[in-house]
């Protein structure tokens, strides 16, 4: 099992990428607001540090937040799936940092509360 990690920084994607991973057979993901460290530093009102002033140029008027999905897969195929559905989805974006997908190995999953057998 893995979790694959979305950062996806071009938020008009999530409802088409979500739509993508139900036609895939992915029908769970969590969904949260995220803030990279150069944005969250850009958009600070501290004017005293020159680089602030710079890294705010840099990233012009971008929205500051992002969305962070992860969906936890079975297997190595449900990953290629999930990976070529975003990567489909993003292709038409023409700005940069759109985002950065990654996975990690699940050990084991617990449920909360145990089920009856």
């Amino acid at each position: 099992m893995y979790v694959l990690f979305i950062v996806l920084n071009e938020t008009c994607c999530l409802e088409d990428i979500l739509a993508g991973f139900l036609r895939e057979g992915i029908g769970g993901a969590t969904i949260i607001d995220s803030q990279g460290m150069g944005r969250a530093i850009a958009h600070t009102k501290n004017e005293d540090i020159p680089m602030f002033g710079t890294l705010r140029m840099m990233l012009g008027n971008t929205h500051p937040y992002s969305k962070t999905i992860f969906t936890v897969l079975n297997d190595e195929q449900m990953v290629e799936k999930a990976v070529s559905t975003v990567r489909e989805t993003v292709k038409g974006c023409t700005c940069s940092g759109v985002g950065l997908m990654f996975t990690v190995p699940i050990g084991k999953v617990y449920r909360m509360v145990e089920e009856d057998k």
